[in-house]
């Protein structure tokens, strides 16, 4: 069974860090996109970031550009976020999505078959 787990979520100061990881099981995810996504309640799920599976390509959302990194250990099956200068309108849960074998990453949540539970930030002001 293929899963997706996150960590490092938490409560934080504005202007502080956090790093989220998501490490996958069942199944290697080395030829896989993976991103990051965000939601907060009454809003979509909107995208943060993405990274090819050689971790040569990445793609950000403009909110998050300059301050969010993320980066993969395809030997350890993880991806994770960087996250630095964390502003309230950060907060939300954040979730680790792959997509099929071969492709890349896309910046629509519905090109995705796997999904992590998530994992909660909270920036406060």
């Amino acid at each position: 069974q293929v899963q997706l787990v996150e960590s490092g979520g938490g409560l934080v100061q504005a202007g502080g860090s956090l790093r989220l990881s998501c490490a996958a099981s069942g199944r290697t995810f080395s030829r896989n996109g993976m991103a990051w996504f965000r939601q907060t309640p009454g809003k979509e799920r909107e995208f943060v970031a993405g990274i090819s599976w050689s971790g040569e390509s990445t793609g950000y959302a403009d909110s998050v550009k300059g301050r969010f990194t993320i980066s993969r250990d395809n030997a350890k099956n993880t991806v994770f976020l960087q996250m630095n200068n964390l502003t309230p309108a950060d907060t939300a849960v954040y979730y680790c999505a792959g997509r099929r074998v071969d492709a890349n990453y896309a910046y629509t949540g519905v090109y995705y078959a796997y999904w992590g539970q998530g994992t909660q930030v909270t920036v406060s002001s």
